[in-house]
């Protein structure tokens, strides 16, 4: 459930692919690592982003491959957020899958397998027989779709 969010996360300011799967892979590490270190009741992806942006720091420092990614500087920046703003409420989530499935067949089958299963849009133009373009417009859509759905069922929740 957090993979795909903590993956948009990553790759919002790492360009290169290899090295959001090394960030994703050191982050889970320390996680597991630190596991005793969270305390229930705390906002947990707020944590795991934190440890997350500290990775990417890190292995920037080590592999000196700044070139394929922002400065550590403007990381910092685009990582000081509030928790409210990136974190979302467990409502928003739980309805997540009632828009998914109001999706368009092919657009349901685009983001299912680009944030279910993690398969980069190359990997999904293959599957799908779509130029890579297409599958990014597909997705981008797709975000719009569902973020005014949640959206709208939140709303109709209130009235």
């Amino acid at each position: 459930m957090h993979l795909p969010a903590l993956r948009g996360f990553v790759q919002s300011f790492v360009r290169d692919w290899a090295l959001v799967d090394d960030v994703i892979q050191e982050t889970f590490i320390t996680v597991n690592a630190k596991a005793s270190q969270f305390k229930p009741g705390t906002n947990f992806r707020a944590w795991t982003w934190t440890i997350a942006r500290h990775k990417a720091l890190q292995l920037l420092e080590k592999r000196a491959r700044r070139n394929e990614c922002f400065s550590p500087e403007v990381i910092e920046a685009l990582c000081a957020h509030e928790e409210s703003e990136t974190a979302f409420s467990e409502r928003q989530i739980a309805l997540l899958p009632v828009c998914i499935g109001k999706l368009a067949p092919r657009a349901r089958q685009a983001v299912e397998l680009r944030y279910q299963q993690a398969h980069r849009p190359p990997e999904i133009a293959r599957i799908m027989g779509w130029t890579t373009e297409a599958v990014n417009v597909a997705l981008s859509r797709a975000r719009v779709v569902l973020r005014e759905c949640v959206s709208r069922q939140l709303a109709n929740e209130k009235i």
